[in-house]
């Protein structure tokens, strides 16, 4: 990937942690030199409308925090996926976690899914560890930073009584070999 600059969308419903994702990314892409910027938003409500986090990292100056065009979206549901679409760049990025997004619209996009939610609550017992798995295959497909700095980002950014159970979840993401690629 391009790494002058890449803007990334990360979305969701409220209580996915799809805010949380977004800030372990941000801080990874810190660790490893990078300039970066995370900004979110989220319905009142918060818990199951929709939700996104933005992530910007460049090796220049940051002069407009937002994303206007992404180059990658993540979506975690189909409804933060219809919402969201029409801001993917052409020839961008779409990785899905395929256990929540069912139709996806005619793009332009390299589009991968990922059975992040049955992987979380296969291997951890909870579907809220989707996050850190589809963190896991994002890096794993892209390389938008360092795992040292990834791991380290999840280890810093969580409470101790749950860095390793997210760290575990973000390698078993990482591991993931079946991408499936949606032409």
């Amino acid at each position: 990937m391009n790494r002058t600059r890449i803007e990334i969308r990360i979305c969701g419903l409220g209580g996915q942690g799809v805010v949380l994702a977004g800030q372990i990314l941000g801080r990874a892409a810190v660790y490893d030199g990078w300039n970066a910027v995370q900004t979110q938003s989220y319905g009142a409500e918060a818990r199951g409308t929709t939700a996104k986090s933005e992530i910007i990292i460049s090796d220049g100056r940051i002069g407009f925090p937002a994303v206007r065009k992404c180059d990658i979206l993540v979506a975690m549901s189909q409804e933060a996926l219809v919402k969201n679409i029409k801001d993917l760049k052409d020839g961008g990025l779409l990785l899905i976690d395929g256990d929540l997004v069912k139709n996806i619209p005619s793009v332009n996009a390299r589009i991968y899914a990922v059975p992040a939610t049955k992987i979380a609550e296969e291997n951890f017992g909870e579907h809220l560890y989707a996050n850190m798995v589809i963190l896991g295959a994002l890096n794993a497909l892209t390389k938008l930073v360092s795992e040292e700095s990834m791991e380290k980002a999840i280890i810093d950014t969580m409470p101790k009584n749950v860095a390793a159970i997210n760290l575990q979840a973000y390698r078993r993401g990482r591991m993931f070999e079946n991408f499936h690629l949606i032409v």
